[in-house]
């Protein structure tokens, strides 16, 4: 490579940079406006809890429902692997030092979510064993 080409390159290069930084402050005028209207806007947290929850509940139901028995074992796994993810989110909200609402509810997830992997277990265990040889 000869000096001219890199000096090329170089302007190059600096015309992108340039070019960055000038989106980069846009970016940021952005972000500050959408940060200074976050209160002005959107959906109470509660509605949209709701709505999510509600959702999930219709999705859960049909799903579960148009499943076939040959798939019932695959399905419990899936569940206790949902579980297993239960049980790490509530044992972050119920690792707090200070006794609160949160700690109280992560406490009863865990517990909840316990039954629910060792049940699916226990009922996968026995619809396993349905399929073995007997002896």
């Amino acid at each position: 490579m000869d000096l001219n080409s890199i000096a090329q390159q170089t302007a190059r290069l600096n015309g992108f940079v340039q070019e960055i930084s000038g989106e980069l402050v846009n970016l940021e005028g952005s972000l500050r406006q959408v940060i200074a209207n976050q209160g002005q806007v959107g959906a109470d947290p509660f509605v949209m809890g709701l709505m999510v929850f509600v959702l999930t509940c219709f999705v859960g139901y049909y799903v579960v429902w148009k499943v076939t028995p040959a798939l019932h074992s695959p399905l419990m796994a899936v569940t206790n692997a949902i579980s297993s993810v239960i049980i790490v989110g509530a044992l972050i909200a119920s690792g707090h030092s200070e006794f609160s609402i949160s700690s109280t509810f992560g406490f009863f997830a865990v517990v909840l979510a316990s039954i629910n992997i060792f049940g699916g277990f226990i009922v996968t265990q026995r619809m396993l064993s349905m399929f073995s040889k007997k002896r």
